[in-house]
C-alpha cells in the first residue's frame, strides 16, 4: 500500500500562484520571509518542501494566514 505524501509540485505552485496574484517578485518575497530567493525558487519549482517555519513566514509575506495557504493547496489535490 502506498503511503500518502504531500507533492512538493502542487505546493510550490499554489505558493507560487498566490505571490503572482499579490504582485510580488521571488526577490520582495523572499526578502519579507526572510529567506534566501533561490530557496523560494526551488519551493516554487517543488524542488524543496517548506518546514512549516518557512511556510509561517511565506503566509506573512503574503499578508495571509497559513491556513489559508493549505486549504488552497488541499483544493489543489482533491482536484489532482
Amino acid at each position: 500500500m502506498n503511503e500518502p505524501m504531500l507533492d512538493p509540485v502542487i505546493v510550490g505552485n499554489t505558493i507560487s500562484q498566490i505571490r503572482k496574484q499579490k504582485g510580488l517578485s521571488q526577490e520582495v518575497m523572499s526578502g519579507l520571509a526572510d529567506i534566501g530567493r533561490t530557496h523560494l525558487s526551488a519551493i516554487e519549482r517543488g524542488e524543496r518542501k517548506p518546514t512549516l517555519e518557512t511556510l509561517y513566514r511565506l503566509a506573512i509575506a503574503l499578508d495571509m494566514k497559513m491556513s489559508d495557504i493549505v486549504k488552497q493547496i488541499e483544493c489543489r489535490i482533491e482536484q489532482k
